[in-house]
């Protein structure tokens, strides 16, 4: 049975658009799992420790047939081969992958929240986002729709023309 997961990505080092490109393509050759969109890229200023490079985002869907902490454990293995190192929260990383939606589902675990847990108050996921899935309903925050102009504030702009695939 395939899943639909969405994932954020976030990179500000070491090449970050050629970083979440990469990401892309290795989200799509995990086991049991196809790329089925992926927004432009997006980039933003940094939350929380501010006294580093800008950020650039985006959001894929993945149809999976990975179990959630299955699908975290590849994530991470990704992140590892991209050279992430966990410094400190918010620090600057190579390559930062997240599990933000898996189907309709609340999933709180010792390792894993889903619905992720300040998706609906970030701009630099919300907007790519919205790119792929308009009309999503993101479980226990509400409607994308609802929840993008409570982040109209936050600097996350586009860095191409070129459409969401």
């Amino acid at each position: 049975m395939s899943h639909m997961a969405y994932i954020g990505l976030g990179s500000n080092l070491e090449n970050p658009e050629q970083q979440i490109r990469s990401g892309f393509a290795e989200l799509g050759a995990l086991p049991g799992t196809r790329l089925t969109a992926h927004s432009r890229l997006y980039r933003s200023a940094p939350m929380g420790y501010a006294s580093q490079p800008d950020f650039v985002n985006a959001v894929a869907c993945l149809a999976t047939e990975l179990d959630p902490e299955a699908l975290l454990d590849a994530l991470l293995a990704i992140e590892i081969r991209h050279g992430r190192q966990r410094e400190f929260p918010n620090s600057p990383r190579t390559l930062d992958l997240d599990v933000l939606l898996y189907d309709d589902r609340r999933i709180e675990t010792a390792r894993l929240t889903v619905p992720h847990p300040r998706m609906g108050s970030r701009a630099f996921v919300l907007r790519p986002l919205a790119e792929i899935a308009p009309d999503l309903q993101i479980p226990g925050q509400g409607r994308l729709a609802e929840l993008l102009p409570r982040c109209a504030e936050q600097d996350a702009f586009p860095m191409e023309t070129l459409p969401a695939s």
